[in-house]
């Protein structure tokens, strides 16, 4: 009998880049809602440090996570090109504060490796995997992870 060859399929997945510290991330295009300019947030009392304020967003409220902070990074300089990714996690929507968000790419699943095993500059369960574009890498991240599920329903 002879072995049946298995087809790997190359999946294209389109991901929105963003800044954070100068380094460039990617988040599944499927999971951002929209991108909006930073604007003021209303502070809520006792919320943990990265949870930077809620926004209304056409009448409804969302909570808005300063990844910086989340991911014990420097505090950085809000200006022009901060921008807030709402985004859809697990049903609830979320803002993200990232520093500049750049383009919407396109990453074959032959171009994402693995995070290696020597560590990041954030925590590894936030990562999907790292995107080899030309000559650059992408952090790509797992939306999902960025929150456990107690700090996702005490939202």
């Amino acid at each position: 009998m002879a072995a049946k060859a298995v087809a790997t399929e190359n999946l294209t997945q389109q991901y929105v880049s963003f800044i954070l510290d100068k380094e460039e991330y990617g988040i599944d295009i499927l999971k951002v809602q929209e991108i909006i300019r930073f604007e003021s947030l209303t502070r809520i009392p006792k919320s943990p440090p990265f949870i930077e304020g809620v926004l209304n967003l056409r009448g409804k409220v969302v909570p808005v996570m300063d990844l910086r902070t989340r991911f014990g990074l420097p505090k950085g300089e809000r200006d022009r090109k901060t921008r807030i990714i709402v985004v859809n996690v697990n049903g609830k929507e979320m803002g993200l504060i990232v520093d500049e968000v750049s383009e919407v790419i396109q990453i074959d699943s032959d171009q994402v490796s693995p995070l290696p095993p020597m560590g990041a500059s954030i925590s590894a369960e936030y990562i999907r995997g790292m995107a080899r574009i030309e000559d650059r890498l992408m952090i790509l991240l797992n939306v999902e992870r960025i929150l456990s599920s107690e700090e996702l329903a005490a939202l």
